[in-house]
């Protein structure tokens, strides 16, 4: 059985969004639909493509008008809830990808039918085009939606305008000027609903990483206000913590003052692709108090052109008692997977306790 994930537009899902349309639309032909969804590209057709793909097929079963076809695709979703087909994954998604390929001419229509349709699947991508023609009144509406009494209305004001929202067309003047954010994110960040919230820390997160002063100062005011409140913040300053920005470290109390690595050696210098290195370490801390520590470790892959590139993975925070010690024990996969590729040779590893990096190891990573 596929495992591949553009595989979510299958037959058996066709077929039972075919019932569907069949129900909605009077004069709709269940044969032509499936001609033309499984013609002789579909089975090259990657996850984006399927999705434009159907968002064109159901074009040509609606009317022209643009307010008529929205208000098709309502009744549709509607007959979606009724049946009780749910979204499993994005596999709706081509609902607001239609709206963004044909609607873009016409504001007032799409904004009804976007925020009908991100009730039930979300239109995060789709609204990113309409906010770089009509930048000004989409932040306006994204402030209206922000207050609006649907979670998932809220949370696509939010993830909407993420500047760098990942596999979606960057905001360029959010990025440069993150402030129009501002309103909706203060809206935001008590809300209710913990996707909500989780969606304002990671607008922070991709602000962080073009403004991070303006993520700092915005920290600094929303810290201990709420359990809720600082697990957003966290999340909001991950990059900055990975990135070890002292300013944010000492917000959530590391300090790295008489803290020490000790015996940080690598157990097995050498290792096959598609096996596990492993590391140990011990972590010292001479001060007569408590210390609040944050342990990671970066690799530094080899890349094809033979330099390194470091990736950071976090292994633990937690507390270590005054004048004590304790050993940390590691395993790295270098199981073979589809988002790294690995190169033979030398590769280094480096231990981070609370952003201060030790020296890095060399380790030899050899072929299967």
């Amino acid at each position: 059985m596929s495992t591949l994930f553009k595989d979510v537009y299958s037959e058996e899902f066709y077929d039972k969004f075919s019932i569907v349309l069949k129900e909605t639309i009077s004069e709709f032909d269940e044969k032509k639909f499936k001609e033309l969804i499984f013609n002789e590209k579909f089975d090259k057709y990657e996850l984006k493509e399927r999705m434009t793909h159907t968002a064109k097929v159901l074009n040509y079963f609606l009317s022209d008008d643009f307010k008529k076809a929205t208000n098709t695709i309502k009744r549709i979703i509607e007959n979606l809830i009724v049946a009780d087909i749910k979204e499993e994954s994005i596999e709706f998604m081509f609902f607001p990808e239609y709206i963004s390929m044909y609607g873009i001419e016409n504001y007032e229509n799409s904004i009804i039918a976007f925020e009908f349709i991100t009730q039930y699947t979300s239109c995060e991508f789709a609204v990113r085009p309409y906010i770089i023609k009509y930048e000004d009144e989409m932040l306006k509406q994204m402030i209206l939606w922000s207050k609006h009494s649907h979670h998932m209305v809220r949370r696509l004001a939010s993830e909407g305008t993420r500047p760098r929202l990942p596999w979606a067309m960057a905001l360029p003047s959010l990025k440069t000027d993150p402030t129009p954010i501002l309103p909706i994110l203060n809206n935001l960040k008590d809300d209710e609903t913990e996707i909500v919230r989780r969606s304002v820390a990671n607008n922070l997160n991709d602000i962080s990483k073009d403004n991070p002063n303006f993520v700092i100062d915005i920290s600094n005011k929303w810290i201990n206000k709420s359990k809720e409140r600082n697990s957003l913040v966290k999340h909001a300053c991950r990059t900055l913590l990975k990135e070890a920005n002292q300013e944010v470290l000492k917000l959530f109390g590391f300090d790295s003052t008489n803290i020490d690595l000790d015996n940080f050696k690598i157990i097995t210098p050498s290792v096959k692709i598609g096996e596990k290195l492993e590391f140990s370490f011990n972590i010292l801390n001479s001060s007569s108090k408590d210390k609040k520590i944050r342990i990671e470790y970066g690799v530094y892959y080899k890349k094809q052109n033979g330099t390194l590139s470091k990736k950071v993975f976090k292994i633990s925070e937690r507390e270590i008692g005054s004048n004590s010690t304790i050993e940390i024990n590691r395993q790295q996969s270098f199981k073979l997977i589809t988002t790294r590729k690995f190169y033979v040779g030398v590769h280094q590893l480096s231990i981070i306790l609370n952003g201060k990096e030790s020296n890095k190891l060399d380790f030899n990573l050899m072929g299967i």
